[in-house]
């Protein structure tokens, strides 16, 4: 039995919830994977996983035995990056991840230059308005809007990403300028069909130490900010989103930043990885690189 082997399939039927998940994962006959983890229970001579009819669940021994072997795994390839060079010069694949807007107008920029200055690193970019697990998903810099919850992660923070409402001329001509988000309530508005930004947008009023929520009526509801922002375009009505989904119309004068004094607080910007083990070249020279970048980057938005 190879031992690295058993632990690598244990490892990723614990990560996947199943063995018909790992089994696809690792391009493996189910028969074999179930085999080869029945091999393991044998060697050390305890269970590690107990199989019901919906779920499979680690014991108390497996969920120990986990730990230690993404201990081990972790190690292993900490030596094997050191042996090829990562550590000595920018190599290998980068798997970075990103929103869909944001990815494509300030991070794929980021990316071109630094692939022209670093020949021998690869980068495959996974780009989804979905949150990327950056552990489970093996992401080594992903970019974060917003709070970061997950203690397993380190960040570098880049800046912050302001919220605006946001109009056509010829809309605010039609209807005029709204002095207070109160004003909302008689306008024709574009809600993003996402975290209820179709029916409630979030303002910061004086006096008011945290922000409140203010009903609207969405005449359109896209499911996306970039289709909200063309609708704001073509006159439908106002709409909420992040200041860079907006800011090449803005700077068009196709759209005018309304109630900027009620701007809901800005959503942090960080670039966020793994906290674990050694970081290899290509990750810190892509974060040293990245950060001043998109801190410029995001200054004109």
């Amino acid at each position: 039995m190879d031992k690295f082997e058993a632990m690598a399939i244990f490892i990723e039927v614990v990560d996947k919830g199943s063995m018909s998940g790992a089994a696809r994962k690792l391009n493996m006959p189910l028969p074999t994977l179930s085999r080869k983890l029945g091999e393991l229970e044998a060697d050390l001579g305890t269970k590690l996983l107990l199989r019901t009819t919906r779920r499979l669940e680690l014991t108390d021994a497996g969920a120990d035995y986990f730990q230690a072997s993404k201990r081990i795994m972790e190690q292993v390839s900490e030596a094997d990056r050191a042996a090829a060079g990562e550590y000595v010069k920018p190599k290998g694949e980068l798997m970075i991840a990103g929103s869909l807007a944001f990815g494509r107008i300030h991070l794929l920029p980021v990316i071109t230059a630094y692939l022209a200055q670093h020949p021998d690193v690869d980068v495959r970019l996974a780009l989804s308005d979905s949150r990327h697990d950056v552990i489970a998903e093996h992401i080594d810099v992903a970019v974060r809007i917003g709070r970061l919850a997950n203690n397993n992660l380190k960040a570098t923070k880049i800046g912050d990403i302001r919220w605006v409402v946001v109009a056509s001329p010829s809309f605010l001509d039609a209807y005029g300028t709204p002095a207070t988000p109160d004003d909302l309530a008689t306008r024709p508005c574009i809600g993003v069909d996402h975290n209820n930004l179709s029916t409630s947008w979030n303002f910061r009023f004086p006096g008011f130490s945290t922000t409140q929520g203010v009903a609207v009526r969405s005449r359109l509801a896209p499911s996306s900010a970039e289709a909200a922002v063309d609708a704001a375009i073509a006159g439908v009505g106002l709409t909420q989103v992040l200041h860079y989904q907006a800011a090449k119309a803005i700077a068009a004068g196709e759209l005018r930043v309304v109630l900027a004094d009620y701007e809901a607080e800005a959503l942090p910007l960080s670039l966020v990885y793994a906290a674990q083990g050694m970081l290899p070249l290509k990750t810190r020279s892509f974060l040293d690189f990245a950060a001043p970048r998109l801190r410029q980057s995001i200054r004109f938005d």
